[in-house]
């Protein structure tokens, strides 16, 4: 944060920085009750329970929040970002945005049915397509190696077994 320059900053940036010091107060308050609204667990040993970490995130959340809130209420505001490639006057791609979406809505959708594998695939080579890859057999086999490797992963090295959907029998 930089200290209020005389006539780049506006009455509706500072707005804009106080609604983000809200939504982290916001959030972290959400956090702590939800950690404190954790069952007790039978299996827990020793004083650190399954609410431990999120009552600390949860609690830096709001301390930084209010940190930032003084911060703009003294009259420090955000610098804009000043990357040599960046075009800052640029607009926002929603084309690519929407895609992205489409991506993530069809993972969300087709999860449970299909399993992580396809969803997952689709997910990966979705994002490939949306951020300007159009190397498509290649960005499949990448999105296909992704998911299964992930799948397995998740399976072998956590013990946590994502939906295996159509495929269930072949994983």
């Amino acid at each position: 944060m930089s200290s209020a320059s005389s006539g780049g900053t506006t009455r509706e940036q500072g707005r804009s920085e106080l609604g983000v010091a809200l939504f982290l107060g916001a959030l972290g308050v959400l956090v702590v009750v939800s950690a404190l609204l954790l069952p007790e667990s039978r299996i827990a040993r020793g004083p650190v329970g399954p609410a431990a970490v999120p009552v600390v995130v949860g609690g830096l959340l709001v301390v930084t929040s209010v940190f930032l809130a003084v911060d703009v209420w003294r009259g420090g505001r955000g610098e804009p970002e000043g990357g040599e490639d960046i075009e800052l006057t640029g607009r926002s791609d929603w084309r690519t945005v929407a895609m992205l979406a489409a991506a993530f809505l069809a993972n969300a959708l087709l999860i449970e049915p299909l399993g992580w594998v396809i969803s997952g695939a689709v997910l990966f080579w979705g994002s490939a397509f949306a951020l300007g890859s159009r190397h498509y057999v290649r960005d499949a086999v990448i999105a296909v190696a992704l998911s299964m490797g992930s799948f397995y992963l998740f399976a072998l090295g956590l013990g946590i077994v994502l939906p295996p959907g159509i495929l269930r029998g072949i994983l």
